[in-house]
């Protein structure tokens, strides 16, 4: 592999070298098997907050029978348009997903840049192996590994573009990994995203407040929302349910109405809030 690895140890933080095994190894000799799916394990044991952290193997195969289902997809138009606007610094713009998931935002993007024959060199992470695991097998040729937004095992201003789809807010190493004017672009839920199914959850549905958020070293320069009205039918509304931060603490009487329901109406809504690294 010729050209220079982007990822850096997450024990010393020096530059890693491929080795003919595939994996990776730093000047201090810490190595780094890489797993059969392409993918590269760069979380530290001690940067662990469980055994093992983030989704399960059964919630990351829902989230990608709902996300594959289309429910989705203006979400990843309009996410993949705003990549194909944002600056490179050359021909390939440089691509990080925070918190990437079972990589359907990865793909919507990728598939959007190979019609417009753009080159693109995209990675991701996400603490949840399963996840990792299952976006390295479907993006081959994109650069994954286990890792956390708190320690991002990257060079410094590598990242043309760093995306964050409900992810944590790692200010600071948002701000490290990206070069200067680089873009982070920051999915949020807009006022009535999946108001639908709180009206089944809860007894006084509420809608998701809206407010300019400012963070230090960034500036925004845009923003833009997209919503829709979708029906899923009942197979895919536990998927859904389990996506979403009221899985964790809804009464048991309302997550047995939403699986009671034959199908859900909802809407859907997101704030695409792009900033700009000053």
């Amino acid at each position: 592999m010729s050209e220079p690895m982007l990822w850096r140890c997450p024990l010393c933080g020096g530059a890693l070298t491929v080795q003919p095994a595939g994996g990776l190894r730093c000047e201090k000799n810490h190595c780094f098997d890489r797993a059969k799916e392409g993918y590269w394990n760069l979380l530290p044991v001690q940067a662990k907050h469980a055994k093992q952290p983030g989704d399960t193997k059964e919630m990351v195969a829902a989230r990608r029978a709902f996300l594959s289902a289309g429910y989705y997809a203006p979400f990843g138009r309009a996410l993949a348009e705003l990549c194909l606007n944002a600056p490179a610094r050359g021909e390939v713009l440089h691509l990080l997903d925070a918190g990437c998931g079972e990589g359907w935002y990865d793909r919507a993007v990728a598939d959007a840049f190979a019609a417009a024959n753009r080159p693109v060199q995209l990675a991701g992470f996400d603490i949840a192996k399963p996840a990792v695991r299952m976006a390295a097998k479907a993006l081959p040729g994109m650069q994954y590994a286990v890792a956390s937004s708190f320690g991002i095992p990257m060079a410094d201003g590598w990242a043309d573009v760093v995306l964050n789809i409900f992810s944590p807010m790692a200010r600071q190493e948002f701000l490290r990994v990206l070069r200067p004017g680089g873009r982070l672009i920051y999915a949020v839920p807009g006022p009535r995203h999946l108001f639908g199914m709180k009206q089944v959850l809860y007894q006084n549905p509420y809608e998701n407040p809206v407010q300019p958020v400012e963070y230090e070293g960034f500036r925004q320069i845009g923003e833009v929302a997209v919503a829709d009205t979708i029906t899923v039918p009942q197979q895919h509304t536990a998927a859904l349910f389990a996506m979403t931060p009221y899985y964790w603490k809804t009464p048991r009487d309302g997550a047995e109405r939403l699986a009671a329901c034959e199908s859900l109406q909802t809407e859907i809504e997101f704030r695409f809030v792009v900033y700009e690294k000053l």
